[in-house]
């Protein structure tokens, strides 16, 4: 195993985390310029575009355990490659959850009980909506995106701009479902904040680990169903 693409899945991780988690926590709600809803989603975006084009060519830029299983799952990746792409889009994960705790909480009134842009269903939902909605919501959005991921990395699709379609649809998804669960589609980024939080995220983390996982693998499966013979390199992928 190239231990750069591990370090560079790790790299990725960390800046969607970080990025993405970081917006919300620090920038959604700031007095009288706060990013809101938007900003956040845009945020988690940029992160996977941005990444795509710096460790595309890497890695493949995953950064992403449900994007790595989706793409074994589709015959685009090697299924004995899985697990250390996985463990390293964890620690990416974690550092940046570590990091984004030590700024946070650097401000007066820092709260961790805020959850710190923690997932979460039931009463931990931003919406309160109910396990059963949450579950259905982070497998239906993780097929899609592994279905864009797939098609937009298709040896026959638009060269270079797979990036700008995974980050769109990364961003579209965060715009559906942020009053949902906070928007998971992403056991790496789950688990970053929750270890830090604790109590009801550490709870609810297995969701964002069980429905995410479930639906890369549905997409990824589907496409190459649907492709037949899906062409190209990995690259572009969040």
């Amino acid at each position: 195993m190239d231990m750069r693409k591990l370090a560079a899945e790790a790299i990725g991780t960390f800046w969607l985390t970080f990025g993405g988690c970081g917006s919300a926590v620090i920038a959604a709600a700031f007095p009288g310029v706060g990013i809101g809803l938007l900003g956040v989603s845009l945020a988690f975006g940029l992160t996977v575009v941005t990444m795509a084009y710096a460790i595309g060519h890497i890695s493949g830029c995953h950064l992403n355990p449900a994007v790595t299983v989706g793409l074994a799952a589709g015959r685009r990746f090697p299924v004995n490659q899985i697990l250390p792409y996985i463990a390293a889009q964890v620690v990416g994960g974690v550092v940046a959850g570590g990091l984004l705790y030590f700024i946070a909480s650097g401000a007066p009134g820092f709260d961790i009980a805020g959850g710190m842009a923690s997932n979460g269903y039931g009463a931990h939902s931003p919406g309160q909506y109910s396990l059963a909605a949450c579950l259905v919501t982070e497998v239906v959005l993780t097929a899609l995106f592994l279905f864009i991921i797939m098609g937009a990395t298709h040896g026959k699709a638009p060269a270079g701009f797979a990036p700008l379609a995974i980050g769109f649809a990364l961003c579209l998804i965060h715009l559906i479902s942020i009053p949902v669960t906070n928007t998971s589609v992403n056991p790496a980024r789950s688990t970053g904040p929750a270890l830090f939080v604790g109590g009801w995220a550490l709870q609810q983390l297995w969701l964002f680990w069980v429905a995410p996982l479930i639906g890369g693998a549905i997409g990824g499966a589907l496409y190459h169903w649907l492709s037949k013979e899906p062409q190209g390199a990995v690259t572009g992928k969040a």
